[in-house]
């Protein structure tokens, strides 16, 4: 080889050292224990206020899973309007519904605010968010944990139209009630005001990924000494983190249950739909923190069944996929 082809040969390697170099400095390459991370004491005090709203999230999930609506009741009494007695019964069917209702928008409030402890605590100077996530891993697993129930939750809803079907025949009487001056007893428990914000809260496609959306764009807004970054970082240093643990053998053979891998993917999937709706130029641009195509080859390498929700939520639930700025590759990749 001659001198000259040496120093090309050794120029090369460089700028690959470089890059590769490039790509271990941005991605974190750390084992996140989502099955056993337990609170250090200073992470006791959040952890406990967030673990209290997550013991709840089981419960919510099995009762939306089971949530058939009262479409049959309802058929009934609008095909018969003059029969009293299938408006009364399609009444009674669709009141418990509407309570249940209420339960899963009140638990999205006391999600929000278990979302803004673990900001406050996961972006707090002195530490990187990096850091945040290697020290604080019992926080980063709820952090976790609260993405995985949300993706849950809006995926349930999303293919169970019973849900608004229920409420509107609920508003509809009661608002036709109200112009003949009856009262009826379940308004005690869904006042208008609440039967309002009800109404926009399942008028989303992804209600709780909204809720969760808002609250993160609010914690920014309202610390104003704290950079944008810093959030941002955290939900793209998530996604990373994520798929390298995805993608390497040996931290993923450290999962001893196998719905772990299925998590990861999960939470992967949410933190960067978090990031595209906060960051203002979102997941998808060559500005981007994190490394879209290796996410999404990440998905793509698994059983299908298992991951078309989870690449649908990104090709229908993220803010930036159509923009300009989305390369070519990645708009082939979700096709």
């Amino acid at each position: 080889m001659s001198l000259q082809s040496r120093l090309g040969f050794v120029a090369a390697m460089g700028n690959l050292i470089k890059v590769l170099g490039k790509d271990l400095e941005n991605c974190p390459h750390f084992f996140l224990d989502f099955e056993n991370a337990q609170p250090t004491e200073a992470e006791t005090a959040v952890w406990n206020q967030v673990s209290a709203v997550l013991e709840e999230a089981h419960g919510i999930l099995a009762e939306l899973q089971s949530y058939n609506g009262a479409g049959q009741e309802i058929r009934e009494a609008i095909q018969n309007p003059g029969d009293l007695q299938l408006q009364e019964k399609a009444w009674n069917a669709v009141c418990p519904l509407v309570a249940k209702l209420k339960r899963f928008y009140e638990f999205s409030l006391r999600l929000e605010n278990a979302l803004r402890s673990l900001l406050e605590a996961l972006t707090s100077p002195p530490y990187a968010p990096m850091q945040h996530l290697e020290r604080e891993q019992a926080l980063a697993k709820q952090f976790a944990e609260i993405l995985h129930f949300t993706l849950s939750f809006d995926e349930l809803k999303m293919t169970n139209p019973a849900i608004q079907n229920d409420f509107s025949y609920y508003r509809r009487t009661i608002s036709r009630n109200r112009l003949n001056n009856q009262q009826l007893e379940a308004e005690n428990e869904v006042n208008n005001e609440m039967a309002n914000r009800m109404s926009l809260f399942y008028a989303e496609a992804t209600p709780m990924l909204k809720t969760l959306s808002n609250a993160t764009t609010k914690f920014v807004s309202e610390n104003k000494t704290l950079p944008i970054e810093d959030t941002t970082d955290c939900l793209s240093t998530m996604a990373c983190v994520c798929r390298v643990m995805l993608e390497t053998p040996e931290y993923r053979c450290r999962f001893t249950n196998t719905d772990t891998m299925l998590f990861c993917m999960r939470v992967m999937v949410g933190v960067i739909i978090l990031y595209d709706h906060v960051h203002p130029v979102g997941a998808f641009a060559k500005t981007s923190k994190i490394d879209m195509k290796g996410c999404i080859k990440v998905l793509k390498e698994q059983p299908s069944n298992s991951v078309e929700g989870l690449l649908n939520a990104l090709r229908y639930t993220t803010r930036h996929l159509n923009d300009d700025s989305t390369s070519k590759q990645i708009r082939a990749l979700l096709q």
